[in-house]
């Protein structure tokens, strides 16, 4: 879950105009292995090329070409913290051509190599990077690793298709703006009367250890098991079906971080799995309390796939 911060603002999007970037920028996260073109992404948008990338520009705060990069380095650093996978493999992953071309990338951007990035635990040489980044000893609570296994237990989930409604928060470490968003997801979900039987989620979009705070997206998301409209300034997406390492946990911010941490860098990395391209959710299970934050009920759930069906999906 994000953290507070001081704010930073942006110019509103008009509703319209930032669906349309929405769904752009949801294409883009689920393509970051391939080149992807201009007049692609201006077709997804239903804009023409010549006004696509300053639109695009204007709502976003970045370029297309700033923020496609951004995305797939920000990959990349996950799996190299997170999983096996070789540089080269990483690369591929991750849309570059070759190792070489990621390596300049990555060194340009983190200020070190891949493999000392990896071999370091994910230390972030730029100076200018780390300090926008969010502290990741900010949150947390003081347990040995037993202890956490017997917190945390992890369960393995199949979680099918599913049509969603959702609002998405950039620079989300704003307490105050995730909880706006949330408010107006809840009272939609009850105008609607899909509140009751449908699953009130977070999507954790980035990671606040590679991504810039000011930068850092989180999702509000409603899934109603009932066809519906979104409301204004929601917008639609479809999930498709995944598997998820699930913890189930009840406490405040700080319990939570620990579950992730536990999840991500004890469970994760001597699992038989590695990290699926894809957000973490975290599934609100008392959704009549959600916007109480200083005590949730929270599925932790991390996308994972094994590491031959990652091979398997690239083709190798």
């Amino acid at each position: 879950m994000p953290r507070a911060s001081s704010r930073i603002r942006k110019p509103r999007a008009t509703s319209d105009y930032a669906q349309r970037i929405d769904r752009v920028i949801d294409f883009l996260r689920e393509n970051l292995d391939r080149p992807v073109k201009l007049a692609e992404l201006a077709r997804v948008a239903c804009f023409s090329e010549y006004h696509f990338h300053r639109i695009f520009t204007a709502v976003s705060g970045e370029t297309v070409n700033h923020f496609t990069n951004r995305l797939r380095l920000e990959k990349a650093a996950r799996l190299l913290r997170y999983s096996d996978s070789s540089v080269t493999g990483v690369a591929l992953e991750c849309g570059f051509s070759s190792s070489a071309t990621f390596s300049r990338a990555f060194r340009a951007e983190y200020g070190t190599p891949p493999s000392e990035f990896r071999s370091s635990g994910g230390k972030i040489k730029n100076s200018k990077i780390r300090k926008a980044l969010a502290p990741e000893d900010e949150y947390g609570v003081a347990m040995s690793a037993p202890e956490k296994r017997a917190a945390f237990p992890v369960k393995l989930v199949d979680i099918p298709e599913r049509h969603v409604a959702y609002i998405r928060v950039t620079n989300a470490f704003d307490f105050e703006k995730v909880l706006g968003a949330m408010k107006t997801v809840i009272d939609w979900a009850k105008r609607q009367n899909v509140f009751s039987d449908g699953t009130l989620f977070g999507m954790t979009v980035d990671d606040p250890h590679v991504t810039p705070k000011h930068l850092y997206r989180y999702e509000i998301c409603f899934a109603p098991t009932s066809r519906f409209a979104c409301g204004s300034g929601m917008s639609k997406m479809i999930m498709p079906a995944r598997r998820y390492a699930v913890v189930t946990v009840a406490g405040d911010l700080d319990l939570i971080a620990t579950a992730w941490d536990y999840l991500y860098r004890d469970w994760l990395v001597r699992s038989e799995y590695e990290p699926e391209h894809a957000p973490a959710l975290e599934i609100f299970l008392d959704k009549e309390n959600a916007m109480d934050w200083s005590h949730c009920e929270l599925e932790l759930c991390l996308p994972v796939r094994k590491p031959a069906e990652m091979k398997a999906g690239r083709g190798l």
